[in-house]
């Protein structure tokens, strides 16, 4: 019964606007595979760290309005995981629900926490010392978070706590990302039905 719980825990997502066009799966429980075309190079290496660290299989496809500049695209991505996470968990019967992840890299060290709550809330704590890295802006690191969170319907606290090089206080963010959804919704066999007093998540 538990590996038919595992096995359904996938979603394929599609999204395709005047803006972006793209085909997303995720399984929740796969081995790290990450097959990902896209149009911001910098967003492909972040997703690839979530996938490995997370243990996850992510699939993503997407082209969008890069010529205008990578906004569109980001968030939109960020969208779609956020419905394909919160369409493979289903009722999130068995599942831990919360998560408390610290991550370094080298100097930097970010904390993720989240809920798998169905309250999506989203708070951001992080200063860099770049506005870039390369042609990616850092501002599109909030972005994708925030849509993450709203789609995925989770409470999400991201935090920063010191770092000196932009690159690595955002690497240590999505490595930090990927374990925490990893533990959030791992199955623990100690929880009998939703992991909730009010019966439902």
């Amino acid at each position: 019964m538990a590996d038919q719980q595992q096995a359904a825990r996938s979603a394929q997502i599609t999204r395709k606007t005047n803006e972006t066009d793209i085909q997303l799966s995720f399984n929740v429980d796969g081995t790290g595979i990450s097959e990902l075309e896209t149009d911001v190079p910098f967003l492909n290496h972040m997703l690839d760290l979530f996938t490995k660290h997370g243990h996850f299989d992510l699939r993503v496809n997407a082209v969008g309005d890069i010529d205008i500049d990578d906004h569109h695209t980001v968030e939109d991505i960020g969208i779609c995981l956020g419905h394909a996470l919160r369409e493979a968990l289903g009722d999130k019967r068995g599942i831990k629900r919360y998560a408390n992840v610290f991550i370094p890299m080298d100097e930097a060290l970010a904390q993720v926490v989240i809920d798998v709550s169905n309250r999506p809330h989203f708070e951001y704590r992080a200063q860099y010392p770049s506005a870039q890295v390369g042609s990616f802006s850092t501002e599109m690191v909030q972005e994708f978070l925030w849509k993450f969170a709203l789609e995925a319907r989770v409470t999400l606290h991201v935090i920063v706590h010191y770092g000196q090089n932009t690159h690595h206080m955002i690497e240590a963010i999505f490595k930090a990302l990927g374990r925490a959804v990893d533990e959030a919704t791992s199955i623990d066999p100690r929880v009998k039905g939703v992991p909730s007093t009010k019966g439902v998540l």
